[in-house]
Parts: C-alpha cells; structure tokens; sequence
C-alpha cells in the first residue's frame, strides 16, 4: 500500500471512523488486520456517509443548513460558516473553506484506500463484495462532484496518493467530469435497482444516478440530466407522495415512495435528529433556537394559488401579498414557512410583542420573524435540547421532474413530458390547475426566457428548506443580484410605508462563484492553484 499524504490519511484518525474500525484483536499491527471481514466493507461504508453526510448534529454539514449560504434563509452564528458564505465577509484565511476542503479530501483519501483493498476481507458471495466496493466508489464519485462545483480545478486521485502524487497539479475540472460521468453510469449498473431492507441510505442503482442527474445539470450536461431523469422516471420506483406536507412530518418522513436519497435513523446510528433545535421556535422552551430561519426574499417567491408571481396577479396588489403571505398563495407557503400571526402549538405568533417568546429581537428568536415549517414539529416543542426522530431526503423524486423540465427548457425542447413534469407537482401542491395546468393555451405562447424564469420559481419553492437553493444561485450565476440585497424579514405598514426587518448587508463578487482555497491548503500541496481573485 503506497504512503498516504498526512492530509488524507488523517482522516484515518477521525474519531468516528475508529469506532467503526475497532477489533478486539489488541495484537492486530497492520490494516489489513482490521479490514478482514463482511462487516468490515459494511463499517467502512457507514462511517463515510456518517462523517460528512448524515452527521445531524452538525450544523455545518447538515444539507437544510446550506439555505444559510443563500437569498432563501438566514443562519444565525458566524461559526457555522453559512452566515459568512452568504453576507461575502470572507477570503482565503476563513476557516470555512480549510475545514469543508480537507472534511472531503480526508475522506477521499480514506476511500481510495479501502477500495484498492476491498478484495481483501473474506466475504460468503462475492455480489456482495461487489455491492459494498460500489457503493464505496459511488460516494468516491459524490465526493468529486461536490469539490469540482466548489473549487474547480482539484486534485484527482482514483488511488492511494504517495507523496509524488500529492504534489502533482491539480486537474482541470472538465477533465475529471469527462471521466466522472461515464463511470458513474458504469458504477450505477453494477449496484442493485432496488433499495435495500436495511442500510436504505446506500447507493443503489437509481440513487447513484440520481445524484450524478443533479450535477449534470449542476455542469450544464443537459442532455445527459434529462437521459437520466427519464430512466428514474421510467423504472417505476418512485412517485410523488400524495401529500406534500407529511414528506417533512413524522407522518410519512420515514414511509414514502418519494424519497431517492435517505437520511435514515440507520444512516445516523438510531441518534437524535435536531431540526427543532436548528429550525423551530424558541417558544416555551430551550429546545428551539431559530439558527435557520427563512427571509422574506423566500416568502415572496411563493407565487398565487394560479401559478402566477405575486407582481402579477390581477386579483391583488403586489403590496397585499407582501403584507399577508397567506393570501392567495401557493399552498407550499403555510407548509413550508410560518411567521407573525400565525399560530404555533396553538399560539399566535406575535413577533413584535416583547411578552411574547418568539418577539424577534430576542437571542434565540427569528430575526426575520419567520420560521420553517418544514422539519418543525410540534411533536419536538418540550423535548430537551431540541431533539427529535425526523428523517429526511437528500434528493427525492420531485427533483427528478424538475430536472428533465429544467433540462429540455435550457435546451428549448419543451415537450409534452417536461411539461407533464411540472403539472405533476404543481397538482400535488394543490394549486388551482384551471389556470396554473403549463399545457393550456397562454403557455403556448411563452418564451424561452419566460419558461426558465417558470422553473426556477418553481424549483425554489417546492424544494425550500432542502438545501439546495445556494448551488442554484451558483449555476444559475444569477447571485451577483441574489446576494448584494440585504437581507431582509417580516414586512408590515408603518405611517403609510412598507417596512422590513433588516438583518444584515450582503455582498458577493464575480469571483465568489469558486471558493477559494485556504492558504493551508496550498502550503501543504503545492499542487493546488488558487482560484481567481482570491
């Protein structure tokens, strides 16, 4: 086995991997000593999601809190990295990029190692065997996805890197897709097409290619997004759940045909989940602490009940909607958000009343005076610290319609499917389909430009809250105007004027769309460039 770099074969050391590495054997000296068995391939894999994925008390790695990073949601402490990415109060000593780079290059390192040696453990049948390396090289390939849409160019190791290796350039970002993509199809046809009875949170086939749809269309492979949002469509495993609301509820978070991609109770060792602590209110007690709240930018992307932007709407003004969100509006709005005026746990909710425990200016109340509904249950109000049961998607089935309808508007092919796709979830949402159905004739009509701005709105709400809204901002490069707006809460009427809470000024530069490298990390690997403008 070639030397690892202490940079990747650090992560080797990562508390949670040891657990799940540990062998009673206290005489046992070499790797392959602790790597023998079945069960060993079986660790190795729940330890790599655990780390960077499904860690839930982790709020700089938890997906929900990516909303932080962008015009849809507000995080409240500096020191979980999203505040700083999204107000622009950063450069190439911020903490936040040393720590998101090296958590990802660790595990790079650690997976390199136990695929080159996934022939070792004994295992009873070899589709087994065959099963836990693939999903081992599937993560490898997310991995790379997610450090090429950060940083652009980086290293590229599909082996154990020696020292030589380390020091070599980085590859060119279309080099490594040029690669990843086919085998990630190739990766995809050796693991199974049906989830698994237990370890649900694996890769199988249609999982694996729905993580490489999104970043093909994350990479502009427009083609090659919509081919594979087809087949998931086609295989006939997965379905829109009839209600959107129990997705994000105890009601059906854990039993549904909608979910793509787990993050099970299994996936997180049966430990507590935290959205009431990260997403809910204070309230009577110290559970909630409102560290993601949603802004008003968000509340206002919630078109009418007719499918239609609220400054264009012919039964109300735009000044109505922006005074009362709960107006006419596309039924996602109450599922997903809550605010002034509504009731919590029976409750009003009265953001300006100081009596009251969700009074904004209070230190762990919104100061946007609005909270997710989504994840938030009253189930998890009086439970200490905030604690709960609640599973999640990292990607589920109505991001796949969103995709192929994306990918044939960006390609100016709107046909009959993709605009089926957007039928589909609009009719779930319970919007008011004799006016918002894309197929009657005042679609006919529709620019290209007009379907794009239809399916980025759409996109935002229905997936709000999901974490997925600041990679959007990126691809789209739309977040020069996104991120240099303040960023603003509860709008109400004072003396004759609108007013919005403000909570912080935003900035964000052309060069911003890449992350910079931390100066660690190019000290240790000479290989590394930075990225412009840093």
């Amino acid at each position: 086995m070639k030397k690892t770099i202490y940079l990747i074969f650090a992560a080797l050391t990562l508390v949670s991997c040891d657990e799940f590495l540990l062998k009673e054997d206290p005489t046992a000296t070499s790797f392959v000593e602790f790597f023998n068995d079945e069960e060993d391939l079986r660790r190795v894999i729940y330890s790599s999601y655990l780390d960077v994925f499904t860690l839930t008390s982790n709020r700089r790695t938890m997906f929900y809190m990516d909303e932080g990073k962008s015009d849809n949601a507000y995080s409240r402490l500096e020191g979980d990295n999203h505040q700083r990415i999204a107000n622009g109060n950063f450069n190439s000593n911020t903490d936040a990029f040393l720590y998101y780079y090296e958590l990802q290059m660790k595990h790079l390192g650690r997976l390199n190692t136990f695929i080159d040696n996934a022939d070792i453990p004994y295992v009873e049948d070899e589709a087994v065997r065959q099963k836990y390396k693939s999903v081992l090289e599937a993560l490898r390939v997310w991995h790379y996805f997610r450090l090429t849409f950060r940083w652009g160019n980086v290293p590229f190791h599909l082996q154990p890197a020696d020292l030589t290796d380390a020091k070599q350039p980085a590859t060119e970002k279309e080099e490594i897709l040029e690669q990843l993509f086919p085998l990630a199809e190739q990766i995809a046809s050796r693991l199974p097409a049906e989830e698994y009875t237990t370890d649900k949170y694996m890769f199988n086939r249609y999982s694996l290619k729905a993580i490489t749809m999104r970043y093909a269309l994350y990479d502009e492979r427009f083609d090659l997004a919509a081919k594979l949002a087809k087949e998931i469509m086609d295989s006939g495993n997965y379905a829109l759940h009839p209600v959107y609301s129990d997705l994000f509820q105890y009601e059906a978070c854990s039993d549904n045909n909608e979910f793509i991609m787990h993050l099970d109770r299994e996936s997180n060792g049966n430990k507590s989940t935290y959205t009431f602590r990260d997403m809910g209110p204070h309230y009577r007690t110290g559970g909630g602490q409102s560290y993601l709240v949603p802004l008003k930018a968000l509340v206002d992307s919630y078109w009418t009940l007719q499918g239609r932007p609220i400054a264009q709407c012919p039964l109300h003004t735009k000044k109505e909607y922006e005074l009362d969100p709960t107006l006419n509006r596309d039924p996602r709005y109450a599922i997903s958000i809550m605010g002034h005026g509504d009731e919590f746990y029976g409750e009003a909710i009265d953001i300006y009343n100081s009596n009251n425990p969700m009074f904004y200016e209070n230190q762990r109340a919104s100061s946007s005076g609005y909270w997710f509904r989504k994840f938030v249950s009253e189930a998890d109000a009086f439970k200490s610290g905030g604690t709960g049961n609640m599973e999640f998607a990292f990607l589920r089935y109505a991001e796949v319609l969103l995709t192929y309808a994306e990918a044939k508007i960006m390609q100016n092919q709107i046909d009959a499917l993709a605009k089926s796709c957007i039928n589909q979830i609009r009719e779930r949402a319970g919007l008011d389909m004799t006016v918002a159905d894309v197929t009657l004739p005042e679609y006919d009509s529709y620019t290209q430009q007009q379907w794009i701005d239809l399916i980025r709105n759409e996109r935002r709400i229905e997936l709000a809250g999901e974490g997925l809204r600041y990679n959007d901002l990126i691809r789209w490069r739309i977040a020069e105007q996104t991120l240099n707006q303040p960023a603003l809460g509860h709008t109400r009427e004072v003396n004759g004027q609108l007013e919005s809470l403000k909570i912080e000024d935003r900035s964000f530069k052309s060069n911003n769309y890449l992350w910079p490298f931390h100066e660690n990390s190019l000290r240790v690997n000479p290989g590394l460039k930075q990225n412009p403008g840093y």
